[in-house]
């Protein structure tokens, strides 16, 4: 198992580095944000919206296929005030072009939370996510984006569990 993944990485990496097409962005934009809980909410939960804002690597590994490494801030959470968290994201999006215009994707993230520590939430947290982007011409492009929470966000010494549900709407500059 050990050598399949080293086999894969290896593979992996050497492909992004003779890809044709890199290119490089930023990404900015709003974000609706809220917790889902497993049990019954141990608050009012409300939606916590905030701005986010990051940079990207787009490696052209095809015409129609790139991978999308990017680092970004977003703020996470409830909107009460115990309950807001603030992440550095890593995604590493799979995007797939449809049409001339019109792209999706999907893909693992992990989150590193920056606001807070010792307060009863994970330090770490992993999310899945899916994205939809238009691209308006070869620079700019807008994207609707969902990160489901893969990992429960409480520590596990505590009694609740919820994962972040949060939408996403940004807009993308490639430099």
């Amino acid at each position: 198992m050990k050598s399949l993944l080293t086999v894969f990485v290896l593979v992996f990496f050497t492909t992004l580095c003779f890809s044709q097409d890199v290119k490089y962005g930023v990404r900015g934009g709003y974000t609706i944000s809220n917790l889902d809980y497993k049990d019954a909410p141990i608050n009012s939960n409300p939606h916590r919206n905030g701005f986010l804002f990051g940079v990207y690597i787009d490696y052209g590994i095809t015409d129609s296929f790139s991978i999308v490494p990017e680092l970004q801030f977003s703020p996470e959470g409830s909107d009460i005030e115990e309950f807001r968290n603030d992440y550095l994201n890593l995604p590493v999006l799979m995007k797939y072009k449809l049409f001339d215009r019109i792209s999706i994707g999907v893909g693992p993230q992990v989150g590193l939370k920056v606001n807070k520590k010792n307060d009863g939430f994970k330090n770490f947290v992993f999310s899945a996510v899916g994205i939809f982007e238009i691209h308006i011409n070869d620079e700019w492009s807008l994207d609707t984006r969902y990160h489901y929470g893969i990992s429960n966000v409480y520590d596990n010494s505590l009694a609740p569990k919820a994962k972040n549900g949060v939408i996403q709407l940004g807009l993308n500059y490639k430099i």
